[in-house]
């Protein structure tokens, strides 16, 4: 039995104005998932428990069978595992993006040390390029790093910190959920936050006049003229699903923390190229790299793409749409296409999943913990409630609710949904 989870980051979403109070989904042409919906199960399940923040760090971790209370320890080490970086148990990790702040009737190309008028408009800084980043991080280590202190380049505006024996006792603020609003409010706070204020506060002194910088501005590009440091924790120890679920299994995503999360799973990491995290992703390649994977005699892959989620943090509502209509035509259809094939070759059957990990809804630009639709077919016919369509209305039209994301996979791999069904 072969097993494909399809995870369209922040895919769902609330009601859209501009689409006559649809969402992305609703308006979407996917015909791979309203089929999915339509000849086998669907419904609304919660993936973020309450009391944890929505992200895809405790999102993805309950997709993928992990419980987030048992098992999350920060969004960072994942990320931080993903670009191996070695780790002691006591080393603190944090996310550290590449942000553009502006001040009223100021140019990006400089910073005053008046935090009260700074405006978080840009928390990727343009989407900038990794190897443009690379270099920023650089500098930003020659300035910055010591033997305690540490930034690693990642991809994009995505980079990691370590500070070695340090602590987590800090409040610190995702980026994407301030956009638009003035920084003051949100700034590291708490018995040890003053250190990564600080590095804040001096990486602003140089970053706004790095050549990288003077030229995007030049290109009318956000420029990276500050980092913003978040998502602190200690590396986790999670259990492999091969020895849980007996799944030989791998994952295919450009995002360092899924990357992270497979890792520890004990899943093989598949690089494509030309994923990029973006809506000008390689969803092709994801589609081909899959349909190797499971050729080979793997039983199980995580195909992630985070697509829809930056969609939705930048208020694209047609580009949302059309990244939604891209995992369907070039991801899911192919890889369906693969194993329907082989099911009529080896009477070999199969299992998929459609669901996002969050909402991302582009009215907020950031997440939440809403309940997320989800499609379920199996070939050997086993649990039918079928939905009208794939979206958030018909889905939780069907009534059935998953209070708890991390079951989905126990569920796909094995017990099934009957028990619920009954309900």
């Amino acid at each position: 039995m072969k097993h494909v989870i399809f995870l369209g980051d922040g895919m769902a979403d609330l009601p859209v104005l501009q689409l006559q109070n649809r969402t992305p989904l609703a308006c979407a042409i996917k015909p791979a998932m309203d089929r999915m919906a339509l000849e086998g199960l669907a419904g609304m399940v919660r993936t973020v428990p309450p009391g944890l923040q929505p992200g895809s760090d405790t999102a993805n971790l309950s997709v993928m069978g992990y419980d987030p209370l048992v098992y999350y320890t920060g969004r960072s080490p994942l990320e931080a595992i993903s670009m191996a970086i070695d780790l002691d148990p006591d080393d603190v990790t944090f996310r550290c993006n590449l942000v553009t702040l502006t001040e009223p009737g100021q140019s990006p190309s400089s910073l005053s040390s008046d935090l009260s008028t700074q405006i978080m408009t840009d928390y990727s800084a343009g989407e900038i390029g990794s190897d443009e980043a690379a270099r920023l991080i650089e500098t930003i280590n020659d300035h910055l790093s010591d033997d305690v202190w540490h930034f690693y380049p990642g991809k994009s505006y995505r980079h990691c910190l370590v500070w070695k024996k340090g602590s987590t006792d800090m409040s610190l603020i995702p980026p994407h959920d301030i956009l638009t609003r003035q920084i003051e409010p949100h700034l590291p706070s708490g018995r040890d936050a003053r250190p990564i204020l600080d590095m804040m506060i001096k990486a602003r002194d140089f970053l706004p006049q790095h050549p990288v910088n003077q030229a995007r501005i030049r290109r009318n590009l956000n420029p990276a003229n500050a980092i913003w440091i978040w998502g602190q924790g200690v590396r986790p120890d999670l259990p492999n699903l091969t020895d849980r679920y007996q799944l030989d299994g791998a994952v295919i995503t450009a995002v360092d923390l899924v990357r992270g999360i497979g890792i520890c799973a004990g899943l093989k990491v598949v690089d494509v190229p030309g994923a990029t995290g973006t809506i000008d992703t390689n969803f092709r390649g994801k589609a081909e790299a899959a349909i190797r994977e499971l050729r080979s005699g793997r039983n199980y892959v995580y195909l992630h793409v985070e697509a829809p989620d930056e969609c939705g943090h930048h208020a694209q509502i047609e580009e949302k749409i059309r990244s939604i209509e891209l995992i369907d035509e070039q991801i899911i259809t192919p890889v369906w296409h693969f194993l329907e094939e082989q099911r009529r070759s080896t009477g070999e059957d199969y299992r998929l999943m459609v669901l996002p990990d969050h909402p991302t809804p582009v009215a907020l630009r950031t997440h939440t913990a809403d309940p997320v639709p989800f499609a379920c077919y199996s070939s050997d016919g086993r649990d039918k409630r079928p939905a009208a369509a794939y979206d958030e209305f018909n889905c939780e039209q069907t009534g059935l609710f998953i209070a708890d994301g991390f079951q989905l996979l126990e569920r796909l791999t094995r017990r099934g949904f009957q028990d619920v069904m009954s309900l």
